[in-house]
């Protein structure tokens, strides 16, 4: 567990420096156009010295298709931003997480949640809050291992597999393999949905983490004196 939470750390490290250089970059200000009076025709002037000005006429602006899939992006975009706020601040409040006590936690969340939606898991869990129900998560032809992280199984199909533990007839606990995305041949994936898929798996075990960190001082403090706490 300690070098699946030093490489989400180095993981987490990179992404703030990068959410901070954007930051940085603002964008130029656009100086306003500077407006002038034009001054008025002289009422003594003659016919003959103010000549006659022809107004063109009014020609319709017609709006490029360029321009209309621009403004349809820009909505969406806004909308996915707004989405993922919105869920940020659902697991934030069903997890008891505090975003200004603990900020990398929560910036850990809110990526997940952005992960959720770019990867359609909403579809097989439409309540995000019960991605956490489960004890593990894993998934199906790609490496997670020290040895073999990240590498594709060839022929083999990628998922992302939740697991639980539910009793059987006998009343002993079986684990059971639940599917929250399927994504194809993992030779056919590609780089970048190869990579957006092993890091929800790893943010999710990284706030797993977190709360089993938590449990295990919880029981510590009904064993151990609490000056002898870590």
């Amino acid at each position: 567990m300690s070098e699946t939470l030093d490489r989400l750390k180095a993981l987490n490290e990179k992404l703030e420096a990068k959410l901070t250089q954007k930051k940085r970059q603002s964008s130029p200000r656009k100086e306003q156009p500077t407006i002038f009076d034009t001054p008025e025709p002289r009422a003594d002037r003659t016919e003959r010295e103010i000549p006659s000005q022809k107004v063109p006429p009014r020609r319709e602006k017609k709006v490029s298709a360029d321009t209309s899939i621009s403004k349809a992006e820009s909505v969406e975009s806004t909308t996915e931003a707004s989405e993922v706020r919105r869920l940020t601040q659902i697991l934030l409040h069903h997890l008891k997480i505090n975003s200004r006590q603990e900020p990398v936690r929560a910036k850990n969340i809110e990526r997940l949640a952005e992960l959720y939606l770019g990867l359609d898991i909403a579809k097989k869990a439409p309540d995000i809050r019960d991605l956490f129900i489960y004890k593990a998560m894993n998934i199906s032809g790609i490496g997670l291992k020290e040895e073999d992280f990240g590498e594709i199984r060839e022929g083999k199909y990628v998922q992302v597999i939740a697991i639980t533990y539910e009793p059987d007839k006998n009343g002993k606990k079986k684990a059971k393999n639940i599917s929250l995305g399927y994504f194809g041949k993992a030779e056919s994936l590609e780089a970048d949905r190869k990579n957006q898929v092993i890091e929800f798996v790893l943010r999710w075990r990284y706030e797993k983490a977190f709360q089993n960190l938590e449990h295990y001082r919880h029981l510590l403090e009904k064993v151990r004196p609490k000056d002898s706490l870590f």
